[in-house]
């Protein structure tokens, strides 16, 4: 839970307040006067290492030049004992601070200290959020979208969890409703085709076409024979639909714990219609004035809570009326209810059953049409989803080889499957890979995810640590140990790439900070990347073996705090830290 960089930033701010308060005393500022000024580490570095506008920011008030207040606060500055060397003025008043060795220090005592634990936080501690991803349909394989979200969902649980939160990992499985009927129906056909002859029955034009299914079929054919040929159609298509729901979602779950992906709950969406939570969850809605009927069928006023969401956030009549908002079925003229009411009643069964105060959710983006549809449906039945419910969107997935598309499997001949995509390519690489910007579309290039070289992220970060591991190894066997920071002289650290690993070791608790504001844990990845890149370049620049006693225990200390700060990037990832490659 130490966080250097934001310890460097208030502690700029407290030295500021300090000089001013006694500038004020000394008569040199006006007194009372509230600023509110940010602090920053500029992009230059000759330009200090962190920057205050606090001298911009009070100009106004105390009606004098930036410069002057800049210089003001600094005669009345004490840095004794505090993170920096030196202040001074830089342009139109910004007053830019130089760290001091404790700094560098406090950084590597840090890692010390906290080991594993190095980067976490509290900031999100108290909250139970879940995330929900994956949730694919079990009717079939799972997809390279399905692999994606696989990972960012997995990340951003460990990032939320780095930062605090107690987290829930779910999947939705769509058990019932239209799909399972048409999945039913597709083995179905394919089942008598096996009887009768593919010529004799139909194939449903809207049916899943999937090699998968003529395997299914034939598996069910092989147990029950003609058993079901002259079953009534109700009671065959309930005997396939269970049969292949039995075989497909087991393969789903051992295919996920092959990616490294353990679930809290598989939550069934079939438990929420047979308990009757669904017809609860409509009555309710209807109770509380959010329905009416029309031909037959009863319907969400989806438009009238989202026009009234609008206007809460300001928008204009006319700019609501443009939106062309439309309305949505909840139970259909035959009685079934559809798709869209279920998941009304799973994530109201999120909120008020179970007590999530956050659920996340990573959909597909052709899922973007639907997210204001549900958060209104929570916000009518008062459980803020415009707050509570966030939705992570992920763009889709190419899959290139030598720079050709892929679309199938040289194994099956087949469309790729996750399971396909991991007989080919190993799990941590296609983790690595996957945890890409969710709103960007990825390119996934299978060639560059086995290749063994700097042009592989991952082989290059995984490389560093296996790298330190040696150096440590070699250096074990001539009797040398990795000394405790107490007995480190930093002094002796002082050289260009010595500092910018130190820098860049503080900035992982910082980066843990944004993936989880942004729900974006490839901040992880960008940051290994640089972490990787600073310490080859350290390592390429100060020899450690060799050297002076001093000087090899403390490189060797540095080496050594880089190996544990890689090691805890990699695990966030559901990444191996190899110790010999």
């Amino acid at each position: 839970m130490i966080h250097m960089i934001q310890n460097a930033k208030d502690q700029v701010l407290a030295l500021t307040n300090a000089a001013y308060e006694a500038a004020v005393a000394a008569g040199k500022l006006p007194a009372d006067v509230a600023v509110r000024a940010n602090v920053e580490i500029p992009k230059d570095t000759a330009n200090g290492d962190y920057t205050t506008t606090f001298a911009l920011a009070a100009a106004k008030a105390m009606k004098k030049s930036p410069r002057e207040i800049a210089g003001v606060l600094l005669e009345n500055m004490n840095l004794e004992g505090s993170y920096f060397a030196s202040a001074e003025i830089a342009g139109a008043g910004f007053l830019n601070f130089r760290l001091a060795e404790k700094w560098y220090r406090d950084v590597l005592a840090a890692v010390e200290s906290e080991g594993e634990a190095y980067g976490r936080s509290d900031t999100l501690k108290g909250q139970r959020i879940m995330v929900e991803f994956v949730s694919a349909n079990p009717t079939g394989p799972m997809h390279m979208g399905n692999a994606r979200g696989g990972v960012l969902g997995d990340t951003l649980a460990s990032v939320l969890e780095a930062a605090g939160a107690d987290v829930w990992r779910e999947f939705y499985v769509n058990d019932a409703g239209n799909q399972i009927e048409k999945f039913a129906s597709s083995l179905e056909a394919r089942y008598l085709q096996i009887i009768l002859g593919e010529e004799a029955v139909p194939f449903p034009e809207d049916g899943y076409h999937g090699d998968d299914i003529k395997e299914l079929a034939q598996a069910f054919y092989e147990q029950y024979g003609e058993q079901y040929k002259d079953a009534d159609t109700a009671s065959r298509h309930a005997a396939l639909a269970k049969f292949g729901l039995e075989r497909n979602i087991p393969k789903m779950k051992s295919d996920l714990q092959r990616y490294k992906i353990e679930y809290d709950q598989w939550f069934f969406e079939s438990t929420l219609h047979e308990s009757g939570y669904v017809a609860e969850t409509v009555d309710k809605l209807t109770e509380m004035g959010w329905t009416y009927e029309k031909e037959g069928a009863l319907w969400l006023a989806t438009s009238r809570i989202l026009a009234e969401n609008y206007r809460k956030a300001g928008k204009s009549e006319k700019d609501i009326e443009k939106l062309d908002l439309k309305d949505d079925v909840l139970r259909r003229a035959n009685g079934f209810y559809t798709y869209f009411a279920a998941d009304i009643a799973y994530h109201r069964n999120k909120f008020e059953k179970r007590g999530f105060d956050k659920v996340i959710n990573v959909w597909g983006a052709d899922h973007h049409g639907h997210v204001a549809r549900l958060k209104g449906a929570m916000d009518a039945l008062g459980l803020d989803g415009t707050h509570r419910l966030d939705i992570v969107l992920m763009q889709l997935v190419k899959l290139l080889r030598d720079g050709e598309v892929v679309r199938m499997s040289k194994r099956t001949g087949k469309a790729i499957s996750l399971s396909d995509l991991l007989d080919e390519v190993p799990v941590d690489a296609a983790r690595w890979f996957f945890n890409a910007k969710p709103d960007t579309q990825m390119d996934f290039d299978l060639g560059l995810a086995v290749r063994e070289d700097s042009e592989n992220p991952i082989y290059y970060v995984e490389y560093a640590h296996a790298r330190i591991c040696s150096v440590l190894r070699n250096l074990a066997a001539e009797g040398y140990s990795v000394p405790a920071m107490a007995d480190v002289d930093m002094s002796l650290l002082s050289g260009e790439t010595e500092i910018a690993l130190i820098k860049q070791i503080s900035q992982f608790c910082e980066e843990l900070r944004l993936a989880a504001r942004d729900y974006d844990p490839s901040h992880i990845n960008r940051y290994l990347v640089e972490l990787a890149g600073c310490f080859h370049r350290f390592y390429t620049a100060c020899r450690i073996k060799g050297e002076a006693p001093a000087v090899l225990a403390a490189r060797l200390k540095l080496a050594d705090t880089t190996r544990s700060v890689l090691k805890n990037g990699l695990a966030l990832l559901g990444v191996d830290a190899p110790e010999k490659m």
